[in-house]
């Protein structure tokens, strides 16, 4: 179980230092074009998505079959995730970039995209759990959620720590 615990804690070390790197692009003062946001997400995500598939790997035991199986599902749930994910970062990185002139329409803007974001997420959970355990059966597939739970939640806390309270 140690090794466990020291894999999770080392890819959620990985992701913070990720998320520094894109919460640092963010402050810089000159605005991101649309093309350099996609590139600073494409680049988030690689990271993000290496750390998970690696923590995964080394926390749920898989045959050879199974792995398989479950690895091009787990792609295609990443995509899927990706979407949400970008959506949500560059309504992020659009109230940063407002946040002074922001008003009650914006500020409300930006809750209502992160309750979106939280409902889009459990959905798509929802429906991969009933594919991954198709393939891992019920016990490595609430392990994978709870995996990527847990790490989707630190991610979650980390930018929203990032985000100036409404005034």
């Amino acid at each position: 179980m140690r090794y466990n615990l020291v894999t999770v804690i080392s890819a959620c070390l990985i992701s913070v230092f990720a998320l520094t790197w894109l919460a640092a692009e963010q402050a810089q003062p000159s605005p991101v074009s649309s093309e350099s946001m996609d590139e600073l997400l494409k680049a988030f995500r690689g990271d993000l998505q290496n750390s998970r598939a690696d923590t995964i790997s080394k926390n749920v035991q898989l045959t050879s079959a199974q792995a398989a199986q479950f690895w091009p599902l787990f792609e295609s749930y990443q995509k899927e995730q990706d979407a949400i994910m970008d959506g949500q970062l560059k309504s992020v990185q659009w109230y940063i970039e407002n946040f002074e002139t922001a008003d009650d329409a914006a500020a409300l803007q930006l809750i209502n995209a992160h309750l979106e974001r939280d409902t889009r997420m459990t959905g798509l959970r929802q429906k991969w759990l009933a594919e991954f355990q198709k393939v891992l059966g019920t016990k490595l597939a609430v392990r994978v959620m709870q995996i990527d739970r847990r790490l989707s939640l630190m991610h979650q806390a980390y930018v929203a720590s990032k985000i100036p309270l409404a005034q």
